[in-house]
């Protein structure tokens, strides 16, 4: 490395974005990704010259070193790269459940065409819709992305009998849309499917003592919003599956919870503290939705949250990316006493003073069932997130070498991108509302946070394979990496991703027993 005086430090440059640098709150002084301000990122169709033009030669990571003028020795990372065999997947064994998954999404959208719509016995004109693919044809598409684009005829030869016939959880396939968007969850409007998905959830959730087993299978597919935020409490171990102790429960955790605020809130401005609860109210006004969380009331219960966990886990204390953490569970049990569909815009200052002293406590107490899980992601030099990253690098390697090698040519290190994957669990990377359904099939796994957020992380990369292989440019490839198009992902886009990294880890490693059929 070049001395200080010679060469300016390159983490310690001036303001200006330079992509692969490490920003001190991970995108959350960001807004989300706008394809209108991006539209470069965008890939729709591959775009042909018509006429001859000279290749542009793609920059280096070496160039892009030397034009920006850092300090950064990319030689001294070799060292750390994992010596990686590229093998080739096959993917004929292995994608019958991708191809089930579009076939169902298929036919359910046949099922509500309108009157005018052309029939069963009609072929419809080609289209830019995704193919179906014939039962038949066991072949693996990759990604969604290149579901677009038609395979011959001729290749079908090339399917492989798929001896493991059910590789989804159960209900995945059939319940492939999840939870439907905010504005559809009214109870008049909820489709028969959802509402017969409720009424199972209802039945399980009304019994002596709830089954968890079941209640896990139920809720990989997506949870109902009206029985949200009770079935993540029992998922995340705060409350007892029998309904009797619950209401003691309930009433002692918070309890607990408010004596810490009394006992250690007002040392906030103590010197030993001060710096902790500084950074916390620095941060918390980066978060999103702004809308909510910049509400005075939202901010002093985040405020709340965040210093009593940090001082009663000194091993970590307060990390930046653990304030994202909150967020979900904070919505998800504001909606029980907010009738508004958009919680992101709701106004809590309608809600009675001891329903926002239960939604804090609960909120408290269930980050820190899921904090225990991955508290090594933020203790000293957050070795979890180190050895996470490296577990996603080896295992896309096997899964699709193409793109390894790639990023490997482009000297794109994972940790430029994936640090941000695993720090916030993709809550920079999609919508909240994608996260909230993200975090009903999370708890529905067994380790889903800290091992089934591998598969999902790598299946978001097989997800856009074709937009990574189109980049030949360092810089364009890390800042597409860094930004990608999910602005207006929903949870059909979700369900996709998650029946994806389940057939990935059904493949690479073996999966529960009580998912097998």
């Amino acid at each position: 490395m070049a001395s200080d005086g010679a060469r300016k430090q390159f983490w310690k440059r001036s303001n200006s974005k330079v992509p692969g640098s490490i920003q001190h709150v991970y995108g959350a002084q960001h807004p989300p990704f706008d394809p209108l301000l991006h539209g470069t990122l965008l890939r729709a169709t591959p775009k042909a010259p018509t006429t001859p033009v000279k290749a542009k030669r793609g920059s280096t990571f070496q160039e892009f070193e030397r034009n920006t003028s850092d300090a950064w020795d990319a030689g001294e990372d070799d060292d750390e790269l994992l010596a990686m065999a590229a093998e080739s997947l096959n993917t004929a064994v292995v994608m019958e459940t991708a191809n089930r998954v579009l076939r169902n999404h298929s036919q359910r959208q046949g099922c509500h065409k309108p009157p005018g719509a052309l029939g069963p016995e009609q072929k419809p004109k080609p289209s830019a819709e995704p193919p179906l693919v014939p039962s038949g044809d066991l072949r693996l598409v990759k990604s969604v992305s290149e579901s677009h684009t038609s395979c011959p005829a001729g290749s079908a030869s090339d399917a492989v009998p798929l001896q493991r016939s059910q590789s989804l959880p159960h209900s995945a396939t059939v319940a492939l849309g999840g939870v439907p968007e905010p504005s559809t969850l009214s109870s008049s409007a909820l489709s028969e499917r959802e509402a017969s998905r409720l009424d199972k959830f209802k039945q399980l959730l009304a019994g002596p003592n709830t089954d968890l087993e079941e209640l896990r299978k139920l809720s990989w597919s997506g949870i109902p919003k009206p029985v949200r935020a009770i079935t993540w409490k029992l998922l995340s171990g705060y409350l007892p599956a029998n309904v009797d102790r619950r209401p003691a429960t309930l009433q002692r955790k918070q309890k607990e919870y408010f004596a810490f605020i009394d006992h250690y809130y007002d040392s906030r401005t103590d010197e030993v503290h001060q710096d902790t609860y500084r950074q916390i109210h620095i941060d918390i006004p980066r978060m999103s939705p702004e809308a909510l969380i910049l509400q005075p009331k939202v901010t002093e219960i985040f405020e709340r949250i965040l210093f009593i966990w940090a001082i009663r886990h000194p091993a970590s204390g307060y990390v930046q990316g653990i304030n994202d953490l909150v967020t979900p569970f904070f919505v998800v049990f504001i909606c029980e006493y907010i009738d508004e569909e958009d919680v992101d815009t709701a106004d809590v200052s309608c809600v009675p003073a001891d329903a926002l002293r239960n939604v804090e406590a609960d909120t408290y107490w269930c980050m820190s069932r899921l904090l225990d899980g991955i508290q090594d992601n933020y203790t000293f030099a957050q070795p979890g997130i180190q050895m996470k990253v490296k577990i996603l690098e080896e295992l896309v390697s096997r899964i699709d070498g193409q793109v390894h090698r790639h990023l490997d040519q482009h000297e794109v290190r994972y940790l430029q991108f994936a640090f941000r994957w695993m720090n916030n669990l993709l809550m920079r990377e999609v919508p909240l509302r994608c996260t909230i359904r993200l975090w009903d099939t999370y708890q529905s796994e067994p380790e889903g946070f800290a091992h089934f957020h591998l598969y999902v992380c790598a299946a978001f990369l097989v997800r856009w394979r074709k937009e990574i292989l189109e980049e030949r440019d360092f810089q364009e490839l890390l800042l597409f990496l860094q930004n990608l198009p999910t602005a207006h992902w929903g949870d059909e886009d979700v369900s996709l991703l998650l029946a994806e990294a389940y057939r990935l880890k059904f493949v690479f490693a073996d999966a529960p027993n009580h998912y097998k059929k």
